[in-house]
């Protein structure tokens, strides 16, 4: 049986929500925000700057790994400071107990345990400008330039720190579309490849 379940998602698709509300109706916590919570202590950075970088840095091509001042010296920068704390509280959090892990790699990080089910949400583009637009107002950007930026930095992220292409089906045991499907009956499927109906 899943003990973990880990939701990645395209921005806009409602994976926090779905995230969430899977973790409600199987009565086990669910992580995400908390996570942020939790590196910024062990850091000492803030909560704003993890936020803003944990899944989303700009810096992640070779070219910009290879001119950083910091791993020329053989120090972490910030960024990789994060990545190794996230990676270490997501460790942790997989052996307490069953729960439901938003983003930060947690599919990556939990790959070697066989008792987690990973889910990627997807959606349209027309589902998730209008999503957005719902969720955080109009913005100076168009909502379609917003998602394209959000999902290119989290791609390159994740490609940075798993050398594994993010978003694509095969490497998840479960891969919805949110906009066709709904919210509700994402939750739905989660909680039943989890075992409860």
């Amino acid at each position: 049986m899943n003990k973990i379940i880990t939701i990645s998602r395209q921005f806009g698709s409602g994976g926090r929500a779905i995230g969430k509300a899977v973790a409600d109706k199987l009565g086990i916590p669910c992580y995400d925000r908390e996570i942020i919570g939790q590196v910024a202590q062990s850091s000492g950075l803030s909560e704003e700057y993890i936020e803003a970088t944990g899944e989303y840095s700009m810096h992640r091509t070779w070219l910009g790994r290879a001119l950083s001042t910091t791993h020329a010296a053989g120090a972490l920068n910030n960024e990789d400071l994060i990545w190794v704390e996230q990676r270490k509280i997501i460790l942790s959090l997989a052996e307490k107990g069953p729960c439901v892990i938003v983003g930060r790699c947690a599919d990556y990080i939990l790959k070697d345990r066989s008792d987690v089910l990973t889910v990627f949400i997807h959606a349209d583009d027309k589902s998730r400008a209008e999503r957005i637009v719902k969720l955080y107002g109009e913005r100076a950007d168009k909502p379609e330039k917003r998602l394209k930026d959000k999902d290119k930095r989290r791609s390159a992220y994740y490609k940075y720190y798993t050398e594994t292409e993010w978003g694509v089906a095969a490497n998840y045991n479960i891969a919805l579309d949110s906009g066709a499907l709904g919210i509700d009956k994402c939750v739905e499927i989660i909680a039943c490849a989890y075992g409860v109906k």
